[in-house]
């Protein structure tokens, strides 16, 4: 039995092509880049848009690519794990009204990309939460690349722990209770913020 160990991606730059029998093909990366993820309203596509926004605010590398099989989302150069989830009240597809806003956050197993062994205990990974609402409700004007049209609530893992509503969603009001949303650019100093309350709670 063959032992694989992991594959280490690297950064593209979207100028690689296809290929065919040792010859390069019309279309390249970024084709398919621009085909498959142009929709960035769609929930999917808005989920790892999200999670690149908190990236560029946080300033993580973006030198390494996204690691798909992360127990977290994100990790900042002060070494802050992130958990990102995102929502929106405008989709893409049509709708009779606004959607609900709520966000996931329930506990899981995470699974080391190393050893390809899941763990047996569901928790929380990540220090911080960032969620995400793209807020703008006009369809004719909304914009996911407009960092106006967002607004983020953050909140550290001891909060996630000791919210008691429930343990696996939380609603736009009971976020609104627990926090005060913040612009992009103020997402990064309340990252820290809550960082350092985990920090507080574990000493006390």
């Amino acid at each position: 039995m063959q032992n694989l160990g992991k594959i280490i991606p690297t950064i593209k730059s979207g100028e690689e092509s296809l290929e065919f029998d040792g010859n390069k093909l019309p279309n390249c990366l970024l084709d398919f880049w621009k085909w498959s993820v142009s929709d960035i309203l769609s929930n999917s596509t808005r989920g790892r848009f999200a999670e690149f926004i908190v990236a560029t605010a946080s300033h993580v590398d973006l030198n390494l690519p996204r690691d798909e099989w992360q127990s977290f989302d994100l990790i900042t150069p002060e070494n802050i794990k992130i958990e990102v989830k995102s929502s929106a009240y405008i989709q893409s597809w049509h709708q009779q009204e606004e959607s609900k806003i709520s966000f996931s956050i329930k506990p899981a197993r995470s699974w080391d990309s190393e050893t390809g062994i899941q763990s047996a205990i569901q928790k929380r990974h990540a220090d911080v939460y960032v969620m995400c609402l793209l807020k703008h409700k006009q369809q004719d004007s909304i914009n996911p690349l407009d960092m106006s049209q967002w607004e983020f609530y953050v909140l550290s893992k001891f909060e996630i722990d000791n919210y008691k509503k429930s343990q696996h969603s939380i609603t736009l009001n009971s976020l609104n209770k627990l926090t005060i949303p913040v612009t992009y650019e103020k997402l990064s100093d309340e990252i820290k913020a809550k960082n350092n309350k985990n920090v507080y709670n574990k000493q006390y």
